[in-house]
């Protein structure tokens, strides 16, 4: 495994390793001078030279990011955007550079994969925003993967689910399928240890992530957002109740590709798939969606949302809604 590197993809340049993160204002100091800073207290606190050196210090509450990005708008000014934080603090800064314009870079402080997606909500309300990614990845394991072992396995089942998507969609590819079931292997090799292997959980969720930003979402993730939505869930946990679910639903669909899935993260064979996340997942600490807050009447709205999400007709063999009905009430 690289423990060190420096990746060109066209106008993106990611840093990744270990202590990167002390390498920051000098990869920030040119493209991004006067940047402004989004961040919480939590990620600013572990790097406090990052947010001394800010023309403007900008916490981005809990909450959607479309009604986040719309009120912290203003106060981004024009200046060039730094994300150091989740995939809540990346995704509101992607959305408010793609109103203004201007560079964007992101420091990831989770595994989920933010940082190298072009995908992410707009802010409510305005017109002509466009979707962008970060020109400037700075990716240390220590940041990335510095959560307790609960909520560091969400998130690292969350990456693993961006690499599963990735082998199954229209515009999935060689170079995708190679980086997604690496990824994949390293998640799922990462959280099955008797003391988690940070790095090796940050690199699979680079990988997987970039697996995703090429080849689009699925059924997957257009369901976990849409339960976020409409029951108000911790995302990185929904993915992670629900992977096991997904799996099963699409070794029949994508037998292929669920099958290679099923050897990068060391089950027998697709059939065993479930099982074999179904045992990752419990190291998240909650394995049913009523453990994170979902009741009964969530599932037919959250059933009927999917429908008109974009991302399922990116699904071979695209479940109808009695379908995923049943899934739902099979992980309440």
């Amino acid at each position: 495994m690289a423990e060190d590197f420096t990746w060109r993809d066209g106008e993106r340049l990611i840093r990744f390793g270990r202590g990167v993160a002390a390498e920051a204002l000098g990869l920030l100091e040119r493209e991004f001078a006067g940047y402004a800073l989004l961040t919480t207290e939590r990620a600013v606190d572990s790097l406090p030279e990052l947010g001394d050196a800010a023309a403007a210090v900008i916490h981005v509450p809990p909450g959607l990011v479309d009604e986040i990005s719309a009120e912290l708008l203003p106060l981004a000014e024009d200046r060039p955007l730094v994300a150091f934080g989740g995939g809540r603090v990346i995704d509101t800064a992607k959305a408010i550079a793609g109103v203004r314009g201007g560079p964007c870079a992101a420091l990831p402080t989770t595994l989920s994969g933010a940082e190298l997606t072009p995908f992410h909500r707009t802010p409510k309300g305005v017109a002509g925003a466009r979707l962008v990614r970060p020109s400037r990845v700075i990716a240390d394991p220590a940041l990335m993967a510095s959560h307790a072992p609960p909520a560091l396995a969400a998130s690292a089942l969350n990456a693993l689910a961006h690499g599963m998507e990735a082998l199954y969609t229209p515009y999935t590819n060689p170079v995708a399928t190679l980086a997604a079931l690496r990824g994949a292997e390293l998640l799922a090799g990462g959280l099955d240890r008797d003391t988690p292997e940070r790095d090796e959980l940050a690199l699979g969720a680079v990988l997987a992530a970039y697996a995703s930003a090429s080849t689009g979402i699925a059924v997957h993730h257009a369901t976990c957002q849409s339960i976020v939505r409409t029951a108000g869930t911790a995302h990185a946990e929904t993915n992670a109740v629900m992977l096991p679910h997904f799996a099963r639903l699409m070794s029949t669909r994508a037998p292929e590709a669920i099958e290679a899935l099923a050897r990068a993260v060391g089950a027998h064979d697709s059939a065993g798939i479930g099982d074999r996340l179904a045992e990752l997942t419990a190291l998240s600490g909650q394995t049913r969606l009523r453990e994170l807050g979902v009741h009964e009447e969530h599932l037919r709205a959250v059933a009927a949302a999917v429908q008109s999400h974009p991302a399922l007709a990116a699904t071979p063999g695209a479940p109808t809604e009695a379908e995923l009905l049943a899934l739902l009430h099979g992980a309440l």
